[in-house]
């Protein structure tokens, strides 16, 4: 007979196939230069010969000394005005000019000569500072023509003027002739003809900066680059930089498609597998957890994403990317354990495509834990600022352990502000965990810690109207998160469980012995109801506190709470008091809660520490073996009656919560020392 063969869990693989698709589909096809090197070390690799023709580029310093010379020569634009120089000469053409009428011709002459060459006003051409004005030149743009013109030879207004009154009196030596012009008003006509275009010559200039040559020479294919064992000078450096973009670049195509296709299936299979053991040693109850599960799913596929991406569109910018939100994502859904494993696997893309992925790599690892221990103190409104600066340190110290080192060589300026402001996008990214909460119905530890603060709205309103069910829910939050950190339980979600587990009682305050005091000295509420009365009336606080959980919004992870806490118990009292009295055995539905039994390690807790604390009011003797068989007894008939049939938690897991409640009950209720009265 054959063995049965195991039925594959479609609701594992399906997730782990498509992470393994998409890698292999975005990961990059491009060789990769696989050369290390430093400027001032020693070639530690074999001879290396150009296998291609490349251009040598030049740097991005020599690129900003060419364009900072070419912004420092900058040749202003001027536009010929013909208008005015109409003008001029149609004024001075029809000047009567009298005795002096024979100077018309030559005016009209001369002022051509001066017009053709170009008037400005007296401030002069427009040079930069310290530009020589004997050898600049500037652009005149004459019936949509531009032409290049020596700044010496163009007039000022003052010399135009001069130069008219020079001309006409070379001719008339015996003529007071700046007397005549001034009396006619000649010199009014000579005007600038010359308007300065800051805009066109802001425009030119640029362009002429961009039309810059970004190469500096050529290499052949067969040149030798660098032999093994040589020191890589600078000049050696820029040849090999140039030919690790050229390769990078070109190279991805060149060779067999298919041998890259299966590289990038590899390294996605890698990662998969990788991805799927941290869940399977850390948690696996992970994969029954649909929700959680394919959330872990999309952490780890933003981060590869964003690495490749980033990595192929903007490698400058890869510092400031906020790559450490992936580790406060994970915080806020799961327990410490898990986050550096998955932010080791989720940041391994960094490790392979960037040139600097060990040194990404190692920063972003070491923010990512410091950024989980900050956020537990620093969490809630503009003190995620100060998170973001203690991540901003953490950043900046391994950036500079790996400079003085050696391993990163980039600007270190341009570094720092770039990682500043990576370290502030992490509180600019943080509020997607409130669209995650929404798509995969979870509960954030940001909204347990919201859930139990104690000034909230319901927390107040079951305080002011059932102050004893308060306090009793308070004692309960403490009992139970004691015993959850002993077994590594969710702390903060069975203290969240804790504070609403019974906000049903301010439905009906006083029928609740715990609030006994709001009936005064008047008759207790149960006084003159029958036993069945008063067990459905106590029930009714479970429904009344789910109604209210689905009123203001809880979650249905803190609601479950509520309908578990008394599971399908019976109220004791009241039951009791009903066979004692000669009731049907057969007639007591009405005495059993209509809730679920607890499922989960949390649930079970709060279970047992409601009722120890409940029924630990009731003990006369405070000696631990009192407390001992006390804390046994609950447990046991817990057990007894099948309410933790269905739960998640081991019998090693229950004997550490029993000794954890024996241990609090000893401190809580510890003998006190009687002080003898003092006569006056």
């Amino acid at each position: 007979m054959s063995r049965p063969e195991r039925k594959i869990n479609y609701r594992i693989v399906v997730p782990l196939v498509m992470i393994f698709v998409i890698l292999t589909l975005v990961f990059p096809r491009k060789a990769k230069f696989a050369y290390d090197y430093k400027k001032g070390s020693p070639w530690a690799h074999e001879t290396l010969l150009a296998q291609f023709d490349f251009p040598i580029l030049k740097t991005d310093e020599q690129l900003r000394e060419e364009r900072s010379k070419n912004k420092s020569a900058v040749i202003p634009y001027y536009r010929f005005r013909q208008d005015i120089v109409d003008n001029s000469l149609s004024a001075v053409g029809s000047m009567e000019l009298g005795k002096y009428s024979s100077f018309r011709p030559q005016l009209v002459s001369v002022l051509e000569s001066i017009f053709s060459r170009g008037v400005v006003s007296d401030e002069g051409v427009k040079l930069d500072k310290g530009a020589d004005p004997s050898s600049a030149v500037i652009y005149i743009q004459k019936d949509k023509r531009a032409v290049k013109r020596p700044a010496s030879e163009v007039f000022k207004e003052s010399e135009a003027r001069a130069k008219l009154m020079s001309d006409v009196a070379s001719k008339h030596p015996h003529v007071n002739v700046d007397s005549v012009l001034r009396a006619e008003k000649v010199y009014d006509l000579v005007v600038p003809n010359l308007d300065y275009d800051s805009r066109t010559t802001d425009l030119v200039n640029s362009e002429a900066s961009s039309r810059i040559s970004t190469t500096l020479g050529f290499v052949n294919a067969g040149q030798l680059i660098i032999s093994e064992g040589d020191i890589v000078t600078s000049e050696i450096a820029q040849i090999l930089d140039s030919y690790k973009v050229e390769y990078e670049e070109n190279m991805g195509y060149g060779g067999p498609k298919i041998f890259f296709w299966l590289g990038n299936a590899l390294m996605a299979f890698v990662i998969t597998v990788l991805f799927f053991l941290v869940i399977y040693f850390l948690n696996k109850r992970i994969f029954k957890d649909t929700r959680r599960y394919w959330y872990l799913v999309l952490i780890l596929l933003i981060s590869a994403l964003t690495t490749v991406i980033a990595n192929k569109f903007f490698p400058k910018f890869m510092y400031m990317v906020p790559f450490t939100l992936a580790a406060l994502y994970l915080e806020a859904f799961f327990k410490n354990k898990m986050i550096l494993p998955l932010c080791v696997v989720s940041f391994m893309p960094l490790l392979i495509f960037p040139d600097n992925g060990v040194v990404l790599f190692v920063m972003f690892i070491v923010a990512s834990v410091v950024a989980v221990f900050a956020f537990k103190f620093f969490n809630q409104g503009w003190r995620q600022f100060i998170t973001a600066a203690i991540v901003f340190v953490s950043l900046l110290v391994t950036y500079f352990g790996f400079r003085l080192i050696g391993k990163v060589s980039d600007d270190p300026y341009q570094a720092i502000l770039f990682l500043f402001i990576g370290s502030m996008l992490n509180v600019a990214g943080y509020p997607l965990i409130y669209l995650f909460e929404k798509m995969f119905g979870l509960v954030s530890n940001s909204r347990l810690r919201e859930l139990c603060d104690t000034n909230n709205p319901l927390l107040r309103d079951l305080e002011q109207k059932a102050p004893g069910t308060f306090q009793h829910s308070l004692q309960v939050m403490n009992m139970a998160d004691a015993a959850a950190r002993a077994v590594d339980a969710n702390s903060l979600l069975i203290r969240a469980g804790a504070l609403y587990h019974d906000i049903g009682k301010m439905k009906n305050p006083s029928c609740f012995i715990e609030n006994d005091s709001l009936s005064g000295n008047g008759p207790h509420y149960h006084d003159g109801l029958s036993p069945k009365e008063s067990a459905i009336a106590i029930i009714k606080h479970v429904q009344d506190g789910l109604d209210l959980a689905k009123e203001y919004d809880l979650p249905d992870l803190v609601t479950d709470f509520i309908r578990t806490h008394h599971g399908t118990s019976n109220t004791g009292y009241f039951y009791s008091k009903y066979l004692r009295e000669g009731g049907d055995p057969n007639d007591v539905d009405c005495f059993f809660y209509k809730g679920s039994k607890p499922r989960s390690k949390e649930q079970v807790i709060l279970m047992i520490c409601d009722s120890v604390e409940a029924a630990s009011r009731t003990l006369k003797d405070n000696s631990p073996e009192t407390f001992s068989e006390f804390v046994e007894n609950i447990v046991e008939g817990k057990i007894i009656i099948g309410q933790l049939d269905e739960a998640d938690i081991t019998i090693k897991q229950l004997n550490t919560v029993k000794e954890v409640l024996k241990s609090y009950l000893s401190q809580l209720y510890h003998e006190r020392v009687l002080y003898p009265t003092v006569n006056k």
